[in-house]
């Protein structure tokens, strides 16, 4: 069984906010093969207090009384907080167990790490949802990166580090639309309380959606980096040489070269193989939590 740490900007049930995170974590709670030992949280979708504040509720909603919720830092300025310190203590416990899913800024990781040097080389493996390595457009809108972007040093950092890094970029995110199909799916199984307590959830965003973008659906960011994590093989692999620099993130930007020796090796997926057992595995794994 996996050991995973969940670092996320939830914003499920805030309005106009994203709902990808707080479908990351429903998807994690709903594996067998995954030991959610905790949750942390930081900034990226909105600010650190609103972010916590909603992960509060989620876990009043679901009952979620024995898992650790941890609140990070609030910006750049000052790292310190009570989920870097979770991390830190948490990785340096289970060395070499730990899959850290990182869905938001890298703020808590990087902090993390100064608070112990050997913290990435605790960990078993990070994966992401963040960068881009080409422009990020959604019907005809050009969308700026989020995460690596709130904290480029941070970024730099984890991206960098000793650690096996992977991470799922807002373009490979493109391919998981999640749309008409399997919103009516879940309007199927809405007499299960979860699959009610999703639809609930979904809908003003798919609304959203479709006022901004003209979309009958949204992408799913951060739960295809949750897919990740208990299905590699859906996913088309590819092992980058990143050289990026601190000012090329700030705008999430991954830059690539040919030569293993410019930079720092990063798995970088490209395509998902088979977008219908994507979907599939989600709305199935989401039915295994209890309401």
């Amino acid at each position: 069984m996996e050991k995973v740490i969940f670092d996320c900007d939830n914003t499920i049930g805030v309005p106009e906010r994203d709902v990808d995170d707080g479908l990351a974590l429903l998807y994690l709670l709903g594996r067998e093969d995954i030991e959610l030992i905790g949750v942390t949280t930081t900034f990226g979708n909105s600010t650190i207090d609103t972010v916590y504040e909603a992960t509060v509720r989620m876990f009043d909603d679901l009952g979620l009384h024995d898992l650790p919720l941890l609140k990070g830092a609030g910006g750049t300025e000052d790292r310190r907080s009570e989920s870097a310190r979770f991390l830190a203590k948490t990785a340096a416990e289970h060395p070499g167990d730990i899959s850290l899913l990182a869905t938001g800024s890298l703020t808590n990781l990087y902090q993390a790490y100064q608070i112990d040097p050997d913290f990435f080389g605790h960990l078993k493996q990070i994966v992401l949802m963040g960068g881009i390595t080409e422009p990020l457009v959604i019907n005809g809108n050009r969308l700026n990166e989020l995460n690596f972007s709130c904290d480029p040093e941070a970024a730099l950092q984890v991206l960098r580090s000793e650690a096996k890094v992977t991470t799922l970029t807002g373009n490979i995110c493109l391919q998981a639309f999640f749309g008409e199909k399997e919103l009516a799916w879940v309007k199927q199984h809405q007499q299960e309380k979860v699959y009610q307590y999703i639809l609930d959830k979904l809908l003003p965003w798919v609304q959203y959606n479709q006022k901004q973008f003209g979309l009958n659906g949204f992408y799913n960011w951060d739960t295809t980096a949750a897919l990740y994590l208990t299905h590699p093989g859906l996913f088309d692999d590819n092992l980058s040489t990143v050289v990026s620099t601190q000012d090329d993130l700030k705008s999430g930007y991954l830059s690539e070269s040919k030569s293993v020796a410019d930079g720092f090796i990063v798995h970088v997926p490209e395509k998902i193989k088979d977008i219908h057992r994507f979907n599939q595995v989600i709305l199935e794994t989401w039915g295994r939590v209890s309401l």
